[in-house]
């Protein structure tokens, strides 16, 4: 959780950032409604603790999901905005190589706090747009999957995490009232620990890639 100030720390000065009005006719804040597929990567980059004997070659991936996701974007100037986005979604982690079909970990849920600056090419109209920023990862309610039971793990965790989103997309206006349909596609470059324990001992701990693809579909509203 040490590095969740310096997430906090981007998104005040973005929200700090003297304003600029936007063109004639179009407001500043602009509301998305997506439905949002998130596709890691999941695989094991290295075995930092093994109590427990993995065969060698042992690798894992996690599964995709979709879900809602709610963004508040808002711009500073005609090109230039601010957009954070609000999600929640659960995954688990098999085995693939190693041990094919093994469930790892077992419904592991995730936000992805995220807050980008983009650039929007041509404001007004239809406008593609890229965009950045950091993104914290935060992890809940996580647990052993069946398979890791089965050895002994009586608890499951993985580590929170600051990485970095990359964001490209556009927004095709539908109407002059604001409505318009939303493409997005973001790209988070994070890793997390994960680690299992038997008691209070830890008997296995992994450092994951996850490096998901978020995908998102849907419509915008500016006022």
């Amino acid at each position: 959780m040490r590095k969740l100030p310096l997430l906090l720390a981007t998104a005040a000065f973005a929200a700090a950032v003297q304003p600029v009005y936007a063109q004639e006719g179009q407001g500043r804040l602009q509301v998305k409604l997506l439905a949002t597929g998130v596709l890691p990567d999941g695989k094991i980059d290295k075995v930092r603790t093994d109590l427990i004997g993995l065969p060698a070659g042992t690798q894992t991936s996690a599964n995709d999901n979709v879900v809602p996701t709610l963004a508040i974007e808002y711009f500073v100037s005609p090109a230039v905005s601010v957009e954070t986005i609000c999600c929640m979604t659960q995954h688990d982690v098999d085995g693939t190589a190693g041990l094919p079909g093994a469930e790892l970990v077992s419904n592991a849920k995730l936000v992805p706090a995220t807050v980008t600056v983009k650039y929007h090419f041509n404001p007004g109209g239809v406008s593609p747009y890229v965009g950045a920023g950091p993104a914290y990862f935060l992890f809940f309610k996580e647990k052993p999957g069946a398979a890791t039971r089965t050895l002994g793990a009586t608890r499951f965790d993985m580590s929170n995490e600051l990485g970095f989103a990359l964001q490209a997309g556009v927004d095709i206006p539908v109407n002059d009232t604001g409505l318009a349909v939303s493409l997005d596609a973001k790209r988070y470059f994070i890793d997390t620990n994960a680690r299992w324990f038997a008691g209070t001992t830890k008997v296995l701990e992994t450092r994951h890639q996850l490096d998901p693809w978020v995908i998102s579909a849907g419509v915008a509203l500016r006022f």
